[in-house]
């Protein structure tokens, strides 16, 4: 009883007190917080390897960062490669594989992550010897072996085809070449070529070159103190041979004295990704920096207060989010404003990010803006305190970047003596709205006219994936959609023999995160399929249509489909489409001609009753299909047609890629079977 009365005495003071607050006034800020940032410990070993300890013995492990102070490289023909370098540092060492190598870490539950400016490792205190014996093996010895290397490619042309449906990919290829030229290494495009072009000679070449302790740092936090970490430091690390490590310098970026306008096409999209991007001389740790940062946070920061997000999103509604970035460089530094938004106002989202930098150029922020931001700012920095690895990390950057050695220490007084009119100041040296690139991937047929009005000249610029200009060529005359469906009937077989085809079976196969999948189908006219699905021999998931009704199995659970939710299976069991696309082609609109793979293509829409849009692209030469696409709530589905086989005088494609989303697979055709008899039992519901 004592107890719930104390309660209530409590509860009705705190509410008097607060009831006596104005919430519609901001509290004046206090005093900077003094803050203590601890030193850590350092030394440097005869070949130069220079060495930070931090000591914390609340946990007992250690971890080992080592970074490589190095200049970037123009990788040329081979673009790719140097992020293999690190990938592949753990595939294997002059005394171990890479089946011991992880055997090895995984039996001291440890981490160990190579890449291609240097290392990161973490262990248990008692397993740090083991570990760093592992570490130090791969950092001076790995041999890149070529099977490894083979795999590496394979894998990132699988993940380059997907990333050909993202916009965010084709959006950071664009933007890079635009901003930074091919030629420049922060501008430079992967491709399949250039990854046909990557050798081991290439990756060992640049280990030796680059990877040398006169240019590392190593960074040592954990429960380990400073005589333990000299010991460990010269045992793994002091017989690593300096050498002189190549500077390189590039030119800065000329950039636009006008905004540069562009687009680049995604198939099936009904958003458009925007960006207003261009380049700024800021450089870690520049005395504009921390100025910088409030403002930038003030116009488009993570927070729900940000000037982009309160726009965009909660007045306007063209998003879900609206957000800006400003990255310092050592070379050069970049702004980028972004948002994902519906189609039919791809302007106007446009409009309104080139307004709201304007503002911040013309106009000083609110006190309330300004206060919220350095608050949320002081709590973010106050809290990355408390992990030594950001103590560490300050020390790095002091000694990377030749900063202040009180550079930290005083942050958060420079933060809160920042004004609305540095604020201003800072929007009107590193916001610029009327010289930059402004771009949006989507639905180039529906953006291309309203983008003009960003132009000083009404130019709009349309590029592909890998940032080349795509030049918009008119249908030649005389070219219908009905003529692009008879190209492609005649080059399969022609009208008569694909009307001769009563049945059909194909058996194909794919793999799926390591395991062999078989599909086989089953097609008979009228309207009758049946597709199953199978693993190690066993029938995963069947579908059948008999004509009138459907059916589905799945981990022995049984579904009929009836009616219109039918017309799915109704069009899978068509053979031929085209076929019936010859009869009506009211659905069927011829685009552009546009190139797919180095062919020149005819790109047409085909519209379905759901309102989903089909895009399929004919070769102009051949007449065979390259590439559809169709977007649909699961993601874009994309299949790429590589190889056609003839059949009994039918040719059909037995080598597709096909992406759903972030998966790629490759689906190969390895047995088709036409007119050879199919048991009407087999499409019993």
């Amino acid at each position: 009883m004592k107890r719930i009365i104390s309660f209530v005495i409590f509860t009705l003071i705190f509410s008097g007190l607060f009831a006596q607050l104005d919430r519609s006034i901001v509290p004046a800020a206090g005093p900077a917080p003094k803050i203590n940032i601890g030193k850590p410990e350092s030394f440097t070993l005869k070949n130069g390897l220079k060495v930070f300890v931090v000591e914390n013995k609340k946990v007992p492990a250690v971890s080992y960062s080592l970074t490589l102070d190095i200049d970037p490289i123009i990788e040329g023909e081979a673009a790719g490669f140097v992020s293999l370098v690190g990938n592949l540092m753990r595939t294997g060492t002059k005394t171990k594989t890479k089946a011991e190598i992880d055997e090895a870490i995984d039996f001291i539950g440890a981490s160990l992550y190579p890449y291609s400016s240097g290392m990161y490792a973490r262990s248990l205190k008692k397993h740090s010897e083991k570990l760093l014996e592992i570490m130090s093996d791969v950092l001076l010895n790995p041999i890149f072996p070529q099977e490894e290397l083979d795999k590496s490619v394979t894998q990132m042309k699988s993940a380059l085809q997907v990333s050909k449906d993202s916009p965010e990919v084709i959006a950071d290829n664009i933007s890079k070449m635009l901003l930074y030229g091919l030629n420049h290494p922060y501008g430079e495009i992967t491709t399949e070529e250039t990854l046909e072009k990557i050798s081991v000679q290439k990756l060992k070449t640049f280990h030796q070159t680059y990877f040398r302790p006169n240019v590392a740092y190593l960074v040592i936090v954990g429960d380990i103190d400073l005589k333990e970490a000299k010991a460990q430091a010269e045992k793994y690390f002091g017989k690593w041979e300096k050498k002189d490590v190549p500077k390189h310098n590039y030119e800065y970026p000329q950039g636009y004295n006008s905004p540069k306008v562009a687009i680049a096409n995604k198939d099936g999209a009904n958003q458009s990704s925007i960006y207003v991007t261009h380049t700024v001389p800021l450089t870690p740790g520049h005395p504009d920096a921390i100025k910088t940062s409030v403002m930038n946070e003030i116009l488009g920061g993570g927070s729900f207060n940000a000037k982009l997000f309160a726009n965009l999103r909660e007045d306007k509604g063209f998003t879900y989010g609206s957000y800006s970035s400003l990255s310092a460089d050592k070379r050069v530094g970049s702004f980028t404003a972004s948002a994902d938004v519906r189609t039919s106002v791809t302007d106007s989202a446009i409009h309104e990010i080139l307004k709201e930098m304007h503002i911040m150029r013309t106009e000083l922020v609110n006190k309330e803006d300004l206060e919220l931001t350095k608050n949320m700012m002081t709590g973010n920095f106050s809290r990355s305190l408390e992990n030594p690895q950001t103590i560490a990390q300050f020390a790095l950057n002091i000694e990377l970047y030749k900063l202040p050695a009180d550079y930290y220490a005083t942050y958060l007084e420079k933060l809160a003596a920042v004004t609305a009119q540095d604020v201003k100041e800072m929007a009107i040296k590193y916001l610029q709205p009327d010289k930059a690139v402004i771009l949006a991937v989507g639905n180039t047929s529906a953006i291309r006219e309203p983008m003009k009005i960003f132009s000083p000249i009404g130019e709009v610029t349309e590029y592909n994936y890998y940032a080349k200009e795509v030049v918009f060529t008119g249908i030649p005359a005389g070219v219908t959609v009905k003529k692009v469906i008879q190209a492609y009937i005649d080059a399969i077989g022609g009208e008569r023999a694909l009307r001769n085809v009563k049945e059909m079976k194909s058996v194909s196969k794919m793999s799926m995160q390591g395991m062999e999948i078989e599909i086989v189908q089953f097609q008979k006219v009228p309207d009758k399929v049946k597709i199953e699905t199978k693993m190690m021999g066993n029938v995963m998931q069947a579908q059948i249509f008999d004509g009138q009704r459907g059916k589905v199995i799945m981990m022995g659970q049984e579904q009929i489909i009836e009616g219109e939710d039918a017309e799915e299976f109704r069009e899978a069991a068509v053979m031929f489409p085209e076929l019936k696309m010859l009869e009506n082609t009211d659905n069927l609109e011829l685009i552009s001609m546009e190139e797919v793979d180095g062919k020149n293509a005819y790109k047409m829409n085909i519209s379905k009753p759901d309102d989903m849009v089909t895009v399929v692209y004919f070769d102009a030469k051949t007449g065979l299909k390259l590439k559809e696409v169709t977007a649909t709530p699961q993601g874009t589905v994309t299949i790429i047609y590589e190889e056609y086989k003839d059949f009994d005088g039918i040719k059909i494609p037995v080598k597709m890629k096909q992406s759903v989303g972030p998966q790629s697979f490759d689906i190969e055709t390895v047995e088709v079977e036409i007119n050879k008899g199919i048991d009407d039992s087999e499409f019993s519901i």
